[in-house]
């Protein structure tokens, strides 16, 4: 049964829909929503925060108390490519270093409209190879990121491949959007209130912003569509609540099917990106301790005591 508190995350997600449903926000203030509330659930005590220029991309690294310098998260943030940023996610990183033992750098990708498919995985790929030229080994770094942002995590391991880069270790895939054309039996199966966070005509209008002109099956921009061969162990999470449930266990049921050993996990009544509250939420930490494991387990980083 969920907790007390994840039916207080509930509430609070129903009073910020009720708030918007006479006015349609402005993509402006969708962006100022989203950074409050990841401000509003984040827990930074103890962690270093080091603003980086990464290969021209804006970035941050989040640090615990004893994370290994050598080994690294690059964070990629959700927000359907057109919102979310270093401020909206630090907290995310700040988990995932605590349970992790590593260092967690998050990337302020361009987002659309402005700036149209491939930016976003030309400014992540750009990070991850500064990552390589800091001295950084290959198989000391994980790629993760939730929703968009674990699309992106497919995306950038893609081009990183393709590129003929040294792969990460590791995936991460949270709640993670990889079908831009929302054809997932999820997506009306999961609406109407079950998952608060996610529905279909928002995901569209998102998507037609990162598009621009692109092809919807462009396997940078919908990793659905891809060819996953050669990628490095994944992990994908999603809750059962979710409408982008299906747009995970599709992406998993591709990588098992490519040879990549993915290890897939549906979360009980969960939806979208709970570990994001994660300082509040008791699943939410047990997802990021789960995700902190794998990720140690891949790297062999130590956990800090």
């Amino acid at each position: 049964m969920p907790s007390a508190e994840f039916q207080e995350v509930l509430n609070i997600l129903a009073e910020r829909a009720a708030a918007s449903a006479d006015k349609t926000p402005t993509l402006a203030e969708r962006r100022e929503g989203i950074d409050k509330m990841g401000a509003r659930f984040q827990d930074l005590s103890g962690v270093s925060l080091e603003p980086v220029n990464a290969n021209g991309v804006p970035a941050e690294w989040a640090a615990a108390p004893g994370t290994d310098p050598d080994k690294a998260i690059l964070y990629l943030h959700g927000g359907g490519y057109v919102m979310g940023s270093i401020a909206s996610h630090r907290g995310m990183a700040a988990n995932l270093s605590r349970a992790s033992g590593c260092r967690a750098l998050v990337v302020d990708y361009r987002l659309a409209p402005e700036h149209h498919h491939p930016a976003q995985v030309e400014d992540a790929h750009a990070a991850y190879r500064w990552l390589l030229a800091s001295g950084i080994d290959a198989a000391s770094i994980a790629v993760a990121g939730d929703s968009a942002g674990g699309g992106l995590t497919v995306a950038t391991m893609l081009a990183a491949r393709d590129n003929g880069d040294p792969l990460p270790a590791a995936g991460v895939c949270i709640s993670p959007w990889v079908d831009m054309e929302g054809l997932g039996e999820s997506m009306t199966s999961k609406a109407g209130g079950i998952d608060p966070m996610v529905a279909r005509d928002v995901l569209l209008e998102m998507a037609a912003n990162f598009l621009g002109d692109a092809d919807p099956r462009d396997p940078l921009a919908a990793p659905l569509h891809a060819d996953l061969t050669g990628l490095p162990p994944l992990l994908i999470i999603v809750g059962t609540a979710e409408t982008l449930l299906d747009d995970a266990a599709r992406l998993h049921a591709n990588a098992q099917a490519a040879g990549v050993d993915s290890a897939y996990e549906e979360w009980d009544d969960m939806v979208h990106i709970w570990p994001w509250f994660a300082p509040f939420l008791p699943e939410g930490r047990d997802a990021m301790a789960r995700m902190g494991a794998f990720i140690k387990q891949r790297l062999g980083a130590a956990v800090p005591a």
